[in-house]
């Protein structure tokens, strides 16, 4: 009986390249339109004063949907072309939900950084919504995405 080849570290790090840079430009796509969203939003009028400006989470909700909707293009039809599901339906039903939990994580950064500690600038926003809480809300969809959205699998 033979058994099949044990493939190292190195051999799925490096085949996991190639996706995780086309996830990366998704990402910086998404990121463009989130960070451009939200500044728009809250800052982008007469004296400073955006739309939203008094709607900082509304904002940011906003401006992680349009996010959302561009990931979803860019991820399904290019990062995950190879693995997606046949079921666009279910498929779809997870995408939500992890995108969510990453809105999520960033939401809970902004409030944190905005209402508990009480950094209003718009260089606090920026660093708590955009800053840290995009990087782990990327960290998060990056693994969900992979073991549960895209996967062809279950």
């Amino acid at each position: 009986m033979t058994t099949a080849p044990t493939r190292t570290f190195g051999d799925r790090l490096r085949g996991l390249v190639p996706q995780l840079m086309r996830f990366g430009v998704i990402g910086l796509i998404g990121l463009v339109v989130d960070v451009g969203g939200f500044n728009l939003l809250r800052f982008g009028g007469p004296g400073g004063e955006g739309p939203m400006h008094q709607y900082v989470l509304a904002a940011k909700v906003l401006s992680s949907f349009a996010a959302t909707v561009v990931a979803w293009l860019g991820n399904r039809y290019w990062t995950f072309r190879h693995t997606r599901r046949e079921e666009k339906h279910h498929e779809f039903a997870w995408f939500v939900v992890v995108a969510l939990i990453g809105m999520g994580i960033s939401l809970a950064c902004l409030w944190i950084s905005h209402y508990a500690l009480g950094f209003r600038s718009a260089l606090a926003d920026n660093i708590s919504a955009n800053g840290v809480g995009l990087v782990l809300a990327t960290m998060f969809r990056f693994y969900a995405y992979r073991q549960h959205v895209f996967n062809n699998r279950g």
